[in-house]
């Protein structure tokens, strides 16, 4: 998609932008698009007089519909569907309004709105250029949303593969290497079947392993032979989905197998060198077809496979490859800011990193609690094997110790396979557990056993197994409180916060605020393919004088919308004024973890500097205004700690 003419369509209808502008604020706080338009539609259909809204979309010549407002009167008009499509223009027929999402290449979605009011109420071509800047502007939330889902998948990805990789580098004997790798893909892809195929040159033949109902569990096919031989002669990577009419699967190999192949993915296996060691093949996407992202992981499964294969016998150069998807993962992780707290923070945890000490990450929600864990991660000696996050908010009192500990195959109803806990696959490297002040006492008592015994016992087992975990544990609460109030373990407490680390909120790091914006906005103006735009000096005072109640990442969703919606290569004060005007609860924008005492302090600083912003600095004014003398409120200012202006006293 290209947004610089979904822009101009949104900027065509400008009695459009603020309710445009509302819906990219809201979709900053949905993940799921689904959910995001049952929240949109009414507030789209209402304005147009619909009865009906809809947005289709076309998957190889049918039309299905992602999302519905409404009833409508009949069938809907697939032909003015088609034929918006076809133009990139929105149309009308009757009472059917229609409006392409996107434009360009590839676009397939179309925004669709059946009139339930007069025509004279609203004239048609007013409402069309109307629903033609909002479909525009769900184009752009539907960006943004994928945009930040792909980054989450590709993040689970990566430290999948990691862990993937750990694993393999485990198994020195080529069938159980073989074994495991078709087991961790089919998991990781959501496949029922994985074969891999290695080149025998010399015979001409393919032989994959493993091959369930084959005697021997080795298959031998011609290496011309379907698919898999495609990909071997061409290097190239292919995909077949259930609706392909050019069936090239080799059907006598399910014949063989007792098994029908639906849906295909299959890509090459290269040495080192570059040469074409066989075939890597996923087998039936359990929930419809294999997707572009799943062709990226297996890609990337098939690197590592190819270097355990070659090297069965000396890992090293996997270990080489597991370095590099490390490197991948720590290269987004950046702590920035330059104010004295930052950098002290900085400094604690290049020093802790090296140790295996324990760390207690205190902080508001938004201020970066998980990416200082990935910073200890990645700059200690563990940065090669896994980082194992767990939300302990997730973990109900049933699924505690399964998901922390494992469980053995029969232990409970649901466990049909014997499966490891987040320690295990832990082990050498990082556990995250994140909102641990909402783990339960009975579940506090047995992590505090696994962390003093270094020893874990799955449900349903006798064995001991040993775990060489590094814990980090991470809270937006007042633990200390918790334990005067009996709600958080004091032995676990302790042993916690061998070192502790405290998140500063943004609001007490003013002078990063603007080095953290133009960071943003540089790196989502690049994903938007433009020059980043520069903030105006009336801008970057009105984003220090905010109080920031959802921190960094509050700040980061602001300059994401800016960066793919600002017309101009200048973003000024008005831009902002849509998303951070001043509100009546502004000034009590102060953590609920705080004391009475430290939020009345918080209070008087934030309605003191919102007074001196709105007298323009003039004192004077702003002690008027607050019912003081001058030199009372410059005392004021020296008894609560703010810099500016104090001196004068």
């Amino acid at each position: 998609m290209e947004p610089s003419h979904e822009y101009r369509r949104i900027q065509s209808c400008p009695e459009a932008v603020p309710a445009v502008l509302e819906m990219l604020l809201a979709q900053t706080q949905m993940a799921d698009w689904p959910a995001f338009l049952q929240h949109v539609f009414p507030k789209i259909a209402n304005p147009l007089g619909a009865r009906y809204l809809a947005l289709a979309r076309a998957d190889h010549g049918q039309w299905h519909l992602e999302g519905t407002w409404g009833k409508a009167s009949g069938a809907i008009p697939e032909k003015l569907l088609g034929q918006v499509l076809d133009r990139e223009e929105p149309a009308s027929q009757d009472a059917w309004f229609a409006a392409p999402l996107q434009t360009g290449r590839g676009a397939r979605d179309v925004l669709l709105l059946e009139s339930g009011a007069p025509l004279a109420s609203m004239i048609g071509a007013t409402r069309l250029a109307t629903l033609d800047a909002w479909a525009a502007g769900l184009a752009l939330c539907s960006a943004q949303i994928e945009s930040r889902r792909q980054l989450e998948r590709r993040t689970r990805r990566l430290e999948a593969i990691l862990e993937i990789a750990a694993q393999w580098s485990q198994h020195l004997e080529m069938e159980t290497l073989l074994q495991q790798m078709a087991e961790t893909s089919t998991k990781l892809l959501n496949a029922e079947r994985a074969s891999i195929f290695l080149w025998d040159r010399v015979r001409r033949q393919l032989v994959g392993r493993p091959a369930l109902g084959v005697e021997g569990n080795e298959l031998r096919i011609a290496d011309n032979s379907g698919i898999v031989g495609q990909v071997v002669q061409t290097g190239e990577p292919r995909r077949v989905d259930s609706n392909d009419r050019d069936d090239s699967i080799n059907r006598s190999v399910d014949a063989q197998l007792g098994f029908q192949t639906r849906t295909l993915l299959c890509v090459p296996l290269r040495s080192q060198r570059g040469e074409i060691l066989g075939a890597f093949e996923m087998i039936n996407k359990r929930a419809g077809n294999f997707t572009d992202e799943d062709e990226a992981g297996l890609i990337e499964l098939a690197q590592h496979a190819a270097v355990a294969l070659e090297n069965c016998q000396h890992y090293e150069q996997l270990l080489r490859s597991r370095q590099q998807v490390t490197a991948q993962a720590a290269q987004g992780i950046r702590l920035i800011g330059e104010t004295p707290a930052v950098r002290q923070l900085r400094q604690s945890i290049e020093r802790v990193a090296k140790t295996d000490l324990s760390i207690l990450v205190l902080g508001e929600n938004g201020t970066g609690k998980e990416v200082v864990s990935q910073m200890v991660h990645y700059l200690s000696d563990r940065r090669d094997e896994p980082l194992i996050a767990v939300n302990c908010a997730a973990l109900t009192e049933t699924l505690l110790e399964s998901e922390l500990f494992g469980h053995e195959k029969g232990a409970f109803t649901d466990a049909h396979d014997t499966r490891a806990g987040k320690f295990e696959a832990a082990s050498g490297g990082t556990l995250f557990l994140d909102e641990i002040g909402d783990l339960s006492l009975a579940g506090q008592a047995k992590l505090l056993r696994v962390l003093e015994d270094k020893v874990v016992m799955r449900v349903g087992g006798t064995t001991p197994i040993p775990t060489d975990t590094r814990v980090i544990a991470a809270t937006n609460q007042n633990l200390a409180e918790m334990v005067r109030q009996r709600k958080f373990r004091e032995d676990l407490f302790f042993r916690l916060n061998v070192v502790a680390l405290q998140m500063p909120p943004l609001r007490e790091r003013v002078d990063d605020i603007v080095l953290l914006a133009e960071h943003f906005l540089h790196d989502f103006a690049a994903r938007a393919r433009r020059k980043p735009p520069q903030l105006t000096p009336a801008a970057e005072k009105r984003l220090r004088q905010h109080a920031w109640p959802g921190n960094v990442r509050e700040l980061r969703n602001l300059m994401e919308r800016l960066a793919y919606l600002s017309q101009g290569d200048v973003i000024d004060v008005d831009e902002l004024s849509f998303i951070i005007a001043p509100r009546r609860d502004d000034i009590t924008a102060v953590s609920m973890d705080m004391s009475l005492a430290d939020a009345t302090r918080q209070f008087q600083i934030d309605y003191i500097r919102k007074h001196i912003a709105s007298s323009d600095n003039n004192m004077t004014d702003a002690a008027k205004n607050l019912g003081l003398h001058r030199s009372n409120l410059y005392r004021k200012m020296h008894q609560l700690g703010m810099a500016e202006g104090a001196e004068e006293i």
